[in-house]
């Protein structure tokens, strides 16, 4: 039997009547046959590029490709909100005179001591040693962000100036309002609830910190910059008790009250880092 050529199909062909499908090849792909499960293969298998097992993203956040994992709730639990229900607490218990404040007294009977080497700790927390750190930390950010034309470089600078600005606005009316005792060795005094010198360490080392990690690359030097602050806050809180300057109560309160101004300011330099690695600098060779 002599073969008849099939006639193939050109641009300008037109047929009355609609396509028919073939149940050899196109039924193999339609949604709900047995054996599709890609519009490119007729088998069950699951796709091998990698997009195809990609989430859209998380719920309740917009999707991206790849998906950015967003920050727990844990985070802000563990930084915000614990450190906030610990400061409302202690405040609390410290106005009432509640029992926090007797084994606050305890334990500071126990720890005094007034030798002169707790001292020099404590005067880490001053602010003539203290806002020093800080200046300098706004000041190198601030120079190379602008010489390598980073955009928005005077963001971060500025907060940081800002957040060391509202350590005074936030303690001194606390003082007044709380005007506590201080231990024994202080004298008479009041207002030392809470601590300052705690505060202004906390947040000038930790502000000082937080810049300079954007600009570190090696992992060991961004976590040893990270452990020193944290060891030099708690050697000015230990200084702080050990010599009687204050309660340990006053300096739990200024870390309390510290951790969410460093978490804001925290979350403010990381998005600003994000949005710069994310774009491209500006020649620093033009003009200024």
């Amino acid at each position: 039997m002599r073969d008849t050529p099939r006639p193939q199909g050109t641009v300008g062909d037109f047929r009355p009547w609609p396509p028919q499908l073939r149940p050899g090849r196109a039924l193999a792909h339609t949604p709900g046959v047995s054996g599709s499960g890609s519009p490119h293969r007729s088998d069950s298998r699951p796709p091998q590029t990698p997009r195809g097992g990609r989430p859209s993203g998380q719920i309740g956040r917009l999707g991206t490709t790849p998906p950015v994992p967003g920050r727990p709730a844990s985070f802000f639990l563990l930084f915000l909100g614990l450190p906030a229900l610990l400061f409302t607490l202690i405040t609390w218990q410290v106005a009432a005179g509640g029992l926090l404040v007797r084994v606050d007294r305890r334990v500071s009977h126990a720890l005094v001591d007034p030798r002169r080497f707790y001292e020099v700790l404590a005067d880490l927390g001053n602010i003539g040693v203290a806002v020093p750190v800080l200046a300098v930390a706004i000041g190198y950010v601030a120079w190379r962000g602008r010489a390598t034309g980073t955009d928005r470089w005077w963001l971060p600078p500025l907060a940081a100036a800002v957040l060391m600005a509202l350590v005074p606005a936030l303690v001194v009316p606390l003082k007044v309002l709380i005007d506590r005792p201080g231990p024994p060795v202080t004298g008479p005094g009041t207002g030392y609830y809470p601590s300052g010198h705690t505060a202004t360490a906390s947040v000038a080392y930790g502000a000082a910190v937080l810049l300079l990690l954007p600009r570190l690359r090696a992992v060991y030097a961004r976590r040893g910059l990270v452990v020193a602050c944290a060891v030099v806050n708690l050697a000015v809180g230990y200084g702080l008790v050990r010599r009687g300057y204050h309660w340990p109560l006053d300096v739990v309160a200024s870390w309390c009250l510290c951790a969410p101004l460093l978490t804001g300011f925290w979350m403010l330099v990381s998005r600003n880092s994000r949005r710069t690695s994310s774009g491209t600098p500006r020649s620093s060779s033009g003009p200024s």
